[in-house]
């Protein structure tokens, strides 16, 4: 999926090859002549990129470069339109004087589509590595097999990465012209930066047994106490921290209708202008009170995606 009416973590090069995760002898071959992302997740799952401008390039080794041995196997991510196959490993990251390491947060909509695509994928896997070493079903510690793919316990209990679905929305008056507003709110969990305050999209996890729409409709109302109408989809991205899929929504609300906000969610919620927000992505003040500016979503997340397809008419 590439192009710029997507999530920037939504964008992607590489043909994944899904049938090439149990060829051993295809993948010891593929090995050899790879190009490998060196992830480090005793430093957050950073990566190494040169260039100072954007966008800044992924710096991927060929498999005889790795300065010493991964603590993980060799995890397949794909095969590039060139033909030649990509692994990630989790390692130190190798001494390069000509690049700097970042996480995916820091650079994610800064990558072009093949780096973000590989980047993206490779932390959301190696996160779902982290974390399930133990099998759910039995207790026992688990391998892993397929390439990366899947995990195996002794007994032949076998996971597979899962992601957790989320819906964020991008709540607006459906009001045209510079007037129209969006409802943002206050994380109550975030913690406070002198003079800022991030407002940012609703957003919650689906539970079981319940549609994307349904939860837009739910969270909406147990975190800001307004109904919504005419939702409508507007596009997704995998949030690798540590395993998310983010669905997005825009969806419209009577500005009128009183805010009532589940203080245990959101510290603050309110309305602002497209002539505020706009102010704001220009990187001017808008005050929020008590000697606050407003900050807006980080640009790798889906949210701020949301605001700019509000901002300029999609909805």
């Amino acid at each position: 999926m590439t192009g710029e009416a997507v999530p920037p973590l939504a964008r992607s090069t590489l043909d994944r090859a899904a049938h090439r995760r149990t060829d051993p002898e295809w993948l010891a071959e593929a090995w050899e002549r790879a190009r490998v992302l060196v992830l480090d997740s005793t430093d957050h799952g950073r990566a190494l990129v040169r260039g100072t401008g954007a966008p800044p390039e992924l710096v991927l080794i060929g498999s005889g470069e790795l300065p010493e041995v991964p603590r993980s196997v060799p995890m397949f991510l794909g095969v590039e339109p060139d033909g030649v196959p990509v692994f990630a490993v989790d390692a130190p990251l190798p001494a390069r004087p000509d690049a700097r390491a970042v996480s995916l947060r820091e650079v994610g909509h800064l990558l072009a589509d093949r780096d973000a695509g590989i980047f993206t994928t490779a932390v959301a896997l190696l996160n779902w590595h982290l974390r399930h070493g133990y099998s759910a079903s039995t207790g026992h510690p688990t391998q892993v097999d397929e390439a990366g793919w899947s995990r195996i316990d002794p007994g032949g209990d076998r996971a597979w990465p899962r992601t957790d679905p989320a819906m964020i929305v991008l709540v607006h008056d459906g009001v045209d012209g510079p007037e129209g507003r969006c409802l943002l709110g206050n994380n109550a969990t975030w913690p406070r930066t002198p003079g800022q305050r991030r407002f940012s999209c609703l957003a919650g996890y689906i539970e079981p047994g319940e549609s994307a729409e349904a939860a837009v409709l739910r969270e909406v109302r147990e975190e800001v106490g307004v109904g919504v109408t005419s939702i409508a989809y507007a596009g997704s991205q995998s949030w690798p921290f540590p395993g998310s899929l983010m669905l997005g929504f825009l969806a419209r609300a009577d500005a009128d209708e009183p805010v009532r906000v589940d203080p245990a969610e959101i510290a603050e919620a309110r309305w602002f202008t497209r002539r505020e927000i706009g102010v704001a992505l220009a990187g001017e003040v808008v005050d929020v009170g008590e000697g606050e500016r407003l900050v807006l979503p980080p640009p790798s997340s889906i949210a701020l995606f949301l605001v700019h397809r509000w901002l300029d008419g999609h909805c």
